[in-house]
């Protein structure tokens, strides 16, 4: 039975409130400030009209891809009251969107469209659409607006398989930074699997790194193949200085095509979650002694959740006033959990009402509980 200090309590809960409340410092985020059905997105064929990359020299590859895709890339615009009596005005902002089936859904990045009282979409020119929110997804910064715009005016941005790339692999980005409509750039992969989070915290796997010039209002844009096909959705900048320094983050499309169907249908992404509040095990490291180095300290489990079900614990007073420690997660279903990224990255590979086993260090002893799964939800933002 291993008994926690009155210390050791309070470095717990003041680390799991800090790391809730924490926002990500480690990169600049940048924006001014599919079948619609709910059918599973796939790859699609490359757009009309773009040579075979292999056969045709690159500049006639930049002007194919450019004028075939562009059309798909939208401006969008959002207008927002000011935050306090004293910031009385609108506040507007931009970024980028593309157009992902012929009824008017754009994809674009969740952070675009934040707090957006207003959101209107250009296809070029100056006649803008209104548009609305459809659904939004927080943890990985997508979201789906919708506008009500003619079908000659929708150019659908085709998809690719973000899982088959390649490092060195050319890459051309269409968006509008600063404001200048539709504008390429061009670069290479830069590199695979890249950790970076959403403004809420939450990690978002295996991000596409790029040194294709992007810069603010390149938000939510796509990161196109040679062969046209979208496999990012340019989000992040690593900038000391807030410009482009050719260190440019996308979430992979393939990450899309499992978000935006719920999206569409369910207007957020229906998660699987444990329902506990956890601590890192490495965040008490130096504060005292515990049975393991790394893993997840179930801190408090949540009355009638998938956590409570199965009968996992969380911190328990002892009849004498102790403090008794809960389980600590180290793996699901054979998968090391070091920390909490590992927990979040295990679960979004499951579905609602899968059973999972978890293992568990308790009183000591490592043992494996089956728990089957309950849905998350969130509030819906739609306008």
């Amino acid at each position: 039975m291993y008994r926690l200090t009155v210390r050791q309590i309070l470095s717990v809960a003041l680390l799991s409130a800090l790391f809730a409340a924490g926002a990500v410092a480690c990169y600049d985020r940048f924006g001014s400030r599919m079948q619609p059905s709910g059918a599973a997105f796939t790859e699609t064929p490359p757009a009309a009209g773009i040579t075979d990359p292999s056969v045709a020299s690159d500049e006639r590859n930049n002007i194919e891809v450019y004028k075939s895709i562009s059309p798909g890339v939208v401006f969008i615009t959002s207008t927002a009251a000011g935050r306090s009596f004293f910031d009385m005005g609108e506040r507007s902002g931009t970024g980028s969107g593309s157009v992902i089936d012929d009824q008017g859904h754009i994809l674009t990045n969740f952070h675009v469209i934040e707090g957006a009282q207003r959101l209107s979409v250009s296809f070029g020119g100056e006649k803008a659409f209104p548009a609305t929110v459809v659904g939004t997804d927080p943890d990985t910064d997508l979201a789906v607006i919708k506008v009500d715009a003619p079908r000659d005016v929708l150019t659908v941005v085709p998809l690719g398989d973000s899982d088959k790339l390649i490092v060195g692999q050319k890459v051309l980005a269409i968006g509008n930074p600063f404001g200048l409509d539709r504008t390429l750039t061009t670069g290479v992969i830069s590199g695979l699997q890249r950790p970076i989070r959403a403004r809420n915290n939450r990690p978002i796997d295996a991000a596409i790194q790029t040194d294709a010039s992007i810069n603010p209002g390149n938000s939510g844009g796509p990161l196109l193949d040679s062969q046209g096909r979208m496999i990012g959705i340019n989000s992040q900048i690593l900038s000391p200085a807030g410009g482009s320094v050719g260190v440019g983050f996308a979430v992979p499309v393939n990450t899309a095509k499992r978000v935006v169907p719920q999206l569409i249908r369910n207007g957020e992404v229906i998660r699987p979650k444990l329902g506990i509040s956890t601590y890192n095990a490495r965040e008490l490291r130096g504060q005292g002694r515990l049975p393991v180095s790394e893993g997840i300290g179930i801190y408090q489990v949540t009355p009638n959740s998938a956590a409570a079900a199965a009968g996992l614990r969380g911190l328990e007073q002892t009849e004498d006033g102790d403090v008794m420690l809960g389980d600590i997660i180290v793996a699901i279903d054979g998968e090391k959990i070091a920390d909490r990224d590992d927990l979040y990255r295990v679960l979004d590979k499951h579905q609602v009402n899968d059973t999972i086993r978890v293992e568990i260090i308790r009183e000591g002893q490592r043992t494996t509980v089956p728990v089957r799964l309950i849905p998350e939800r969130r509030g819906i933002l739609r306008r």
